[in-house]
C-alpha cells in the first residue's frame, strides 16, 4: 500500500532537473566552506547552508506533491502576505550594511523579497493565464505592472535595487509569453528609458557610485572600484586549473569583499579555474534547458506563464551576477542561484524548481 502510494507520487518525477539543482546545490556548498572556512565561527556557514539545502529539498518535495494548481488558486492571499512582510521589515526588519532587507526569526534571517518574487510570478501567471489575450489587453497589461510595481517600489525602499529591478524583465518575459502586444512593450521600455534623468535623482549616493564605477572601474581603483577590481583579478587567476580548493590567495586573504555570498563566482574561479566555471555554466545552461522545456510542452496558460516566470527569474540572476563578478554588470548585490550563503534565496528557489516539477508531472502532453 505505501510503496504504491509512494510510486504514484513519484510518477513522471523531473528526476533530471531535480539530479542537476541538487548538483549545483552541493557545489556551492563546496565552494561557501572554501570561502569561508578561514573565517571565523569555524563550519557555521557549512552548517547552516546543509540545513538550508535540506529544509528547500523539503519545500521542493511539498510543492511538487501539493501541485502548482492549488497555490496559483491563493495566489492574491500569497501576495498579500508578501506585501505584509514587506511593510514588516520597516518595522521589525534586521539593518546590515545600511539596508534593511530580513526579518530575524530565530537563528534565521528571513528576506521578504526573495519570496516576494514567487508570489508576483504566481499572481501574474494566475491573473494573465486566466484570461483571453485578445480581450482587454490594455488593461490587463496594466494591473499586471501595478501587481509588480507595488513590491517593486517597497524593496527599492529597504534600500535593494538589484533586486527590485529583477522584477521588470521577469514582468516582460510572461507578457510576451502571454500574448502581450509588443507595442505595448517598447512604449513601456521607451518611457522608462526617457525617465531614467527622474530615476538618477532618486538613486542614494553609493547607488550612482556604483554605476559611475562600472562605466569606469579605474577611477577610484582603491574605493568604489576596489571590489569589482579584485573579483576580476581573482577570476582570471586561476587560468585554467584554478589554484586548488582552499589555495586562493584573494580568497584567503579577504581581498575580495562578501566571496562566499554575492561574489563567489570568484572564489570558483580562482580555486576552481576555467574549467570549473565553464562546468557551473554548463549545469545551469541544463537547467535553463530543461526549464524552457517545461515551458514549451505544457498546454495550461497559467502554468506556461509560471515556469516562464521562473525561468525568466534564473536566467536574469545568473546572468547580473556572474556579470558584477567578470566586471559585465555593475554591482547589485545579487546573490548566484543555488550557490552563495544564504537561506532566503535557497529556499525561494527550491520552491520554484517544486513548480517546474509538478508542472512537469501534471503536463497534458509529453
Amino acid at each position: 500500500m505505501i510503496s504504491q502510494y509512494i510510486k504514484t507520487k513519484f510518477k513522471n518525477f523531473y528526476w533530471s532537473l531535480f539530479i542537476v539543482v541538487i548538483s549545483v546545490a552541493l557545489i556551492g556548498i563546496l565552494f561557501i566552506y572554501a570561502a569561508s572556512y578561514h573565517l571565523g565561527g569555524q563550519n557555521a556557514f557549512l552548517i547552516k547552508q546543509t540545513v538550508w539545502l535540506i529544509v528547500g529539498i523539503f519545500f521542493l518535495f511539498s510543492v511538487t506533491f501539493i501541485g502548482y494548481r492549488p497555490f496559483l488558486n491563493i495566489s492574491y492571499l500569497i501576495y498579500i502576505c508578501s506585501l505584509v512582510l514587506l511593510i514588516a521589515v520597516y518595522f521589525i526588519g534586521k539593518e546590515k550594511f545600511g539596508a534593511q532587507r530580513w526579518i530575524p526569526i530565530g537563528g534565521f534571517a528571513l528576506q521578504p523579497s526573495e519570496f516576494a518574487k514567487i508570489a508576483v510570478i504566481l499572481t501574474i501567471s494566475h491573473y494573465l493565464g486566466s484570461r483571453k489575450k485578445n480581450l482587454l489587453q490594455k488593461k490587463r497589461f496594466i494591473v499586471s505592472f501595478l501587481i509588480t510595481f507595488i513590491p517593486l517600489l517597497l524593496i527599492v525602499k529597504q534600500p535593494d535595487l538589484g533586486t527590485a529591478l529583477i522584477f521588470l524583465p521577469i514582468l516582460y518575459c510572461m507578457l510576451f509569453i502571454w500574448g502581450a502586444k509588443i507595442r505595448y512593450i517598447l512604449i513601456s521600455i521607451i518611457l522608462g528609458i526617457l525617465s531614467m534623468p527622474i530615476i538618477w535623482n532618486l538613486l542614494k549616493d553609493y547607488q550612482k557610485t556604483r554605476l559611475l564605477t562600472f562605466i569606469n572601474i579605474n577611477a577610484d581603483p582603491l574605493g568604489s572600484g576596489y571590489t569589482a577590481i579584485q573579483s576580476k583579478i581573482a577570476v582570471g587567476s586561476g587560468q585554467f586549473w584554478g589554484k586548488g580548493i582552499f589555495c586562493g590567495t584573494q580568497n584567503r586573504l579577504n581581498f575580495v569583499p562578501e566571496h562566499h555570498t554575492d561574489f563567489i563566482f570568484c572564489v570558483i574561479g580562482e580555486e576552481g579555474g576555467f574549467l570549473a566555471a565553464f562546468s557551473l555554466l554548463l549545469l545551469f545552461f541544463i537547467i535553463i534547458k530543461l526549464s524552457i522545456s517545461v515551458i514549451q510542452k505544457t498546454t495550461d496558460p497559467e502554468a506556461k506563464l509560471l515556469a516562464a516566470g521562473i525561468t525568466a527569474m534564473l536566467v536574469i540572476q545568473i546572468f547580473i551576477n556572474i556579470g558584477m563578478t567578470m566586471g559585465i554588470c555593475p554591482i547589485t548585490g545579487l546573490p548566484l542561484p543555488l550557490i552563495s550563503y544564504g537561506g532566503s534565496s535557497l529556499i525561494t528557489y527550491f520552491i520554484a524548481f517544486g513548480f517546474l516539477i509538478s508542472i512537469y508531472k501534471e503536463r497534458s502532453i509529453f
